[in-house]
């Protein structure tokens, strides 16, 4: 017996389980993708690897946490519980904050997150994104490594500490794909600037 909702049709249509036909999905037009692409924030490149795994041990550990809440409720004891829920969303915070960490292009500026601060700069005092070769730090971690790392300089005042580097969770071990989100950056703004 076929199943047609478990395959994937080559052409981005999906079938109907009800008639069995293909049913091709809603295209936006051109320039509605071009107005959508352009009026929201965006990273121009992808989690990595490591960075999307801490992400998911974090969230693992809070529904340990949660879990263990239950348990305590279930015992009685309500305080032990709600201190339980706590840090499971604070956990939660922590594990959404990682995941967001990195550069943002939108039509506002450029936006620098990191896990507890952010920093917008409009396009005016944005003078350009570079990669430069420095000593940077091997995954956050106290111990540097010469690595590349992407800056962003500002018109006026001194460059915004760099975030994305070749040795950070996201481009560890990936240096090809640091070279591609270097220039996927530059010409993202580049193209709001201009």
């Amino acid at each position: 017996m076929p199943l047609p909702f478990l395959t994937a049709d080559r052409d981005g249509a999906t079938t109907d389980v009800a008639t069995g036909t293909a049913v091709s999905p809603p295209r936006e037009a051109p320039e509605d993708m071009y107005e959508s692409r352009h009026h929201r924030w965006r990273r121009p490149y992808h989690p990595g690897p490591l960075r999307v795994g801490g992400t998911a041990v974090v969230l693992l550990l809070a529904a340990c946490v949660l879990f263990s809440g239950v348990i305590i409720a279930l015992a009685g004891s309500l305080p032990g519980a709600g201190i339980c829920a706590a840090v499971a969303a604070l956990l939660i915070t922590i594990a959404f904050r990682l995941v967001r960490t990195g550069i943002w292009v939108g039509p506002k500026g450029l936006r620098q997150l990191s896990l507890l601060s952010g920093t917008t700069l409009p396009w005016a005092d944005v003078a350009g994104v570079r990669t430069v070769q420095q000593p940077v730090r091997l995954l956050g971690l106290p111990r540097t490594v010469q690595g590349q790392v992407l800056v962003v300089e500002r018109t006026q005042g001194k460059a915004l500490p760099a975030l994305v580097s070749d040795q950070g969770a996201d481009f560890l071990g990936r240096p090809r794909a640091f070279a591609e989100t270097a220039l996927a950056v530059e010409d993202e703004v580049a193209e709001f600037k201009g």
